[in-house]
C-alpha cells in the first residue's frame, strides 16, 4: 500500500540515502538550501533519461537559485554511476534499492502499462523550501517541460 504524497506545509520526511559515488546524503544536511528530488522510475529508459538530461543542463540555474537536486530511484549506486558516465549527467542520484523513501514519500504504488498492472515508482518532484517543508509537488510528471516548471518554483521562493 502506498502511502499518500506530501502535501506543501508539511514537513518533508528526513533520510539518508547513498549517492552515486559513494557519498551518503541526508536531507537534512541540506538545509537552509531549497532541495528538488525527482523521483524516476528506472535509470538508462526514455523517459527518465530526458528528465536526467534536462535537469543537468538546467543545474547552473537551480544552483544560482541556491537550491540543491537530486534524482532518486531505486536503482544501485553502481547501475546510477554507470547511468551518469553514460549521459554525462550533472545531478546526484540517489539510490533507494530498499523503497523506504520511496514509501514515504507516496510515489511507489501500482502502476499500469499496456494493459500490466505492476509495482514501481510513479514519476513525482517535491520541491522542499530552506525550512524543510513541501513547499511544491508535481504528481505524476509528464518529463516535456518539466523542469523549467520546477525552475520557476525554485526562483519564486
Amino acid at each position: 500500500m502506498t502511502a499518500n504524497l506530501p502535501e506543501p506545509g508539511d514537513i518533508a520526511p528526513d533520510f539518508t540515502l547513498p549517492q552515486d559515488g559513494g557519498d551518503a546524503v541526508s536531507l537534512s544536511a541540506q538545509r537552509p538550501a531549497p532541495v528538488v528530488l525527482f523521483f524516476y522510475p528506472k535509470d538508462n529508459t526514455p523517459g527518465c533519461t530526458t528528465e536526467a538530461i534536462d535537469f543537468t543542463a538546467n543545474i547552473a540555474e537551480f544552483e544560482a537559485a541556491g537550491a540543491k537536486v537530486f534524482g532518486i530511484s531505486k536503482d544501485s549506486v553502481k547501475k546510477h554511476e554507470n547511468f551518469r558516465a553514460k549521459h554525462s549527467l550533472g545531478i546526484a542520484l540517489l539510490s533507494d534499492t530498499e523503497g523506504d523513501v520511496c514509501e514515504r514519500y507516496g510515489v511507489w504504488g501500482e502502476k499500469k502499462n499496456y494493459g500490466r498492472t505492476y509495482m514501481g515508482i510513479t514519476r513525482t518532484t517535491v520541491l522542499i523550501a530552506g525550512d524543510g517543508s513541501v513547499a511544491q509537488v508535481w504528481a505524476k510528471v509528464k518529463v516535456a517541460g518539466h523542469v523549467d516548471e520546477v525552475l520557476a518554483a525554485v526562483q519564486a521562493l
